[in-house]
């Protein structure tokens, strides 16, 4: 099941990327493997697929524990202070640092762990209140001046999640705001790359405004049974 989801997924990125003038290989497909086991992350990175999201720290932590860097990790959830430990000791990439204090405490970390981290900025582009992420141009200006003076932190790019709704127009207007963002941020003279927007309902509204990472889970893994435990799966 897992190789004909991946197949008819890298398909219609293809057509997208095809469709909006652009090159699949601009894009990197992050697999969202939260709340799915060892096994099942095993098979998809068989299939040529070596960047994996995770949105929980332990969960992150424990599946580093069993599988080390011998895939990439991701770290895509809204992440506290407090379990930054956990996630800088495995995630290359960490997809949500959205405050001065969490930036400041993500170095920390690195420095202990003798890494250069890798984060993105997560931006609200979205009207939903629970939605997270800084939506003031001044603050994030000012967060991304202040990554810049962090020993071990490697600012990349931004991050965001479109609203949930049917309204193309809304995902698009998401999607097309941060693009916008990322180059007026960059007509300033810094040089952010990365654009993490998309998931399974959307990716194909991402890939025609811009995205340059994917995070998809259930167009790959098939729909998750949260009632088991991911050690079970």
């Amino acid at each position: 099941m897992i190789a004909e989801n991946l197949k008819r997924l890298r398909d219609r990125i293809n057509e997208q990327c095809a469709a909006s003038g652009r090159s699949a290989e601009e894009i990197k497909l992050i697999a969202v493997s939260k709340y799915f086991g060892i096994n099942a992350i095993a098979e998809v990175n068989k299939l040529d697929i070596t960047n994996f999201g995770e949105n929980k720290a332990q969960e992150l932590r424990d599946k580093f524990e069993l599988l080390g860097n011998k895939v990439n990790w991701h770290f895509i959830g809204t992440l506290q202070r407090n379990k930054a430990k956990y996630v800088v000791k495995a995630a290359s990439l960490i997809h949500s640092v959205d405050s001065l204090s969490l930036a400041d405490e993500v170095n920390k970390q690195a420095v202990k762990n003798d890494k250069d981290q890798g984060i993105l900025l997560e931006i609200k582009t979205s009207f939903e209140e629970t939605k997270a992420g800084l939506n003031q141009e001044e603050q994030i200006i000012k967060l991304i001046e202040h990554c810049k003076t962090l020993s071990n932190i490697n600012l990349m790019g931004l991050m965001t999640m479109a609203p949930y709704t049917d309204d193309e127009q809304l995902i698009r207007k998401s999607f097309s705001d941060l693009r916008k963002l990322i180059d007026k941020i960059n007509q300033q003279g810094f040089n952010l790359t990365e654009l993490s927007m998309g998931m399974t309902s959307d990716f194909e509204i991402a890939i025609d405004e811009g995205a340059t990472m994917l995070r998809i889970g259930s167009a790959i893994f098939g729909q998750r049974d949260y009632s088991k435990n991911w050690r079970a799966i």
